[in-house]
């Protein structure tokens, strides 16, 4: 402890600096309000979700709208195939039919025509009836 102007019971005031010091310690602490978004600000962030929502509906309808046209596409796809192979069957089934035909009328007696033998049938366009004249087409409807 140091002699001070002849007082001896006077601490020093660096050593009072350094002990209240230590006892206590200041601290400021900052504290910072966040401020609300003013109105403007908020309109042109659900402005700009608004527009953003729409975009998305609007691709995403597309894309089903694609979805489905592809889907039809396939299943007309798969009815043609479908088709052909009925259409495939159906021929072959008229050719066995065709062949038929021919064994069925030499079992009833028929003969094949030579070149010789070809009779010709002229066609009318009109035949009677007992109710008069009338065109075979007329016929053919009735």
């Amino acid at each position: 402890m140091a002699y001070t102007r002849g007082n001896l019971a006077v601490k020093e005031k660096a050593s009072q600096e350094r002990v209240t010091q230590q006892r206590y310690k200041e601290t400021t602490k900052v504290v910072t309000r966040r401020t609300g978004l003013p109105a403007r600000e908020k309109f042109l962030y659900l402005i700009t979700l608004v527009a953003v929502i729409v975009v998305g509906g609007v691709m995403m309808s597309r894309y089903a709208h694609i979805y489905d046209l592809n889907k039809q596409a396939q299943t007309t796809l798969s009815d043609v195939r479908e088709a052909e192979r009925t259409i495939a069957d159906l021929q072959v089934e008229k050719e066995k039919l065709n062949n038929l035909v021919i064994e069925n009328a030499r079992k009833l007696g028929y003969v094949e025509a030579s070149g010789k033998d070809v009779i010709f049938v002229p066609r009318s366009t009109s035949t009677t009836n007992s109710t008069g004249t009338e065109s075979s087409s007329d016929t053919a409807n009735k």
